[in-house]
């Protein structure tokens, strides 16, 4: 029995035609997908910049061997408890020269409020390495420690003398083998030096001339001759001696702050007040959580930092409602802060200490200096 007709032609149905709107989709997401895959792959010339840990001044840390300790710690005075935080604030890079954020996390970052996408150049200068970058950073926050302990000390009345401290050589430096780290510039061509702008000063007033030092090494006092070299920096033509120096001071007291893994000065402002906050009796912030960022020079004068927008971000994610921010940041602020933070504009150490003081006394805040 057939259960067809072998004569029979079967012809099979015309297939529909996919509807216009349903070939469209299908290309724009065809599309899409390949403009993902090049944006993922593609390199930029950008990183971006998000907050990143945050620390209280007041509390403990852990060093690159594991070990908690305290933040900050004094000897050679009374210290008393505090209460509450003092936080400093940190950002984050995401990028490198070696690996830059893709198209695709830029575009993310672009519309996050707590990120910042900044050129690659404005972090990374060109011809700087990463060894380079981080000794440069480590400088400065070792520096900034040291002028945020004069600050804090002269603050509370103590006597505090300054210097010149050389830190390191560049390869190429004009006083190898002349200076070395550690030594005190205690003079130049005769000049008292108590600053590193006196130093840079007196070597450019030369115009190349040899700048005879006087240094202390160990106690002892040697006078030593560089011939500057000169260089460009910023496009102007300068003379350098090729030596990384930092301020130093003959402290009363030991103070000693210990954060790994954070370099920068803009921390400064923030230490000085937990030092302050160690050094004297009651708590300085009323036992609030306050926040803050700035860097700061012997003298107690506040200065502008950078990614002040992601530290306003990182000071909410900790939980701060109070932030201080140098006045020379405010046109950064303005227009930037985000819900439950409250901003105050400080030009000063004594500015600072005006508002913890109104804090922990539940003074008039409206009175105090803003960002506007």
């Amino acid at each position: 029995m057939a259960l067809f007709d072998e004569s029979t032609t079967i012809v099979p149905a015309r297939r529909r035609p996919r509807p216009q709107p349903f070939v469209a989709g299908l290309w724009a997401l065809s599309i899409a997908l390949v403009a993902l895959l090049v944006l993922t792959v593609l390199p930029t010339s950008f990183v971006i910049q998000r907050p990143g840990p945050v620390f209280n001044t007041l509390g403990s840390t852990t060093t690159s061997a594991g070990e908690e300790v305290p933040l900050i710690s004094v000897s050679g005075a009374e210290t008393f408890p505090t209460a509450g935080a003092l936080d400093l604030l940190t950002v984050q890079v995401v990028g490198d020269r070696e690996r830059t954020p893709s198209w695709f996390e830029l575009a993310m970052a672009w519309f996050d409020p707590s990120k910042a996408v900044l050129p690659i150049d404005d972090v990374f200068p060109e011809g700087q390495t990463t060894e380079q970058r981080n000794q440069e950073s480590a400088v400065m926050m070792v520096d900034s420690q040291k002028e945020a302990t004069a600050a804090a000390l002269r603050e509370l009345g103590y006597d505090v003398g300054a210097m010149v401290r050389v830190y390191s050589l560049t390869d190429d430096s004009a006083a190898q083998g002349i200076l070395q780290p550690d030594d005190i510039i205690r003079a130049a061509n005769g000049q008292p030096i108590t600053q590193t702008d006196e130093l840079r000063a007196i070597i450019n007033a030369g115009d190349g001339a040899p700048v005879e030092l006087t240094i202390e090494r160990d106690g002892t006092t040697l006078t030593e001759t560089v011939t500057p070299k000169q260089t460009e920096v910023d496009g102007e033509a300068t003379w350098l001696i090729g030596v990384s120096t930092l301020h130093d001071y003959d402290f009363p007291i030991e103070v000693t702050i210990q954060l790994d893994n954070v370099g920068g000065p803009s921390a400064g402002m923030m230490f000085a007040l937990g030092i302050i906050d160690t050094l004297t009796d009651g708590e300085l912030n009323g036992g609030e959580q306050v926040a803050g960022t700035g860097t700061i020079d012997s003298s107690g004068t506040v200065g502008a930092i950078g990614g002040i927008r992601q530290k306003m971000y990182g000071a909410v994610g900790a939980g701060a409602e109070w932030f201080l921010a140098p006045a020379s940041n405010c046109d950064e602020v303005v227009g930037h802060i985000p819900a439950g933070l409250r901003v105050f504009s400080v030009s000063t150490l004594d500015d600072a200490l005006a508002v913890l003081q109104a804090i922990r006394e539940g003074g008039d805040l409206d009175a105090l200096p803003t960002c506007t």
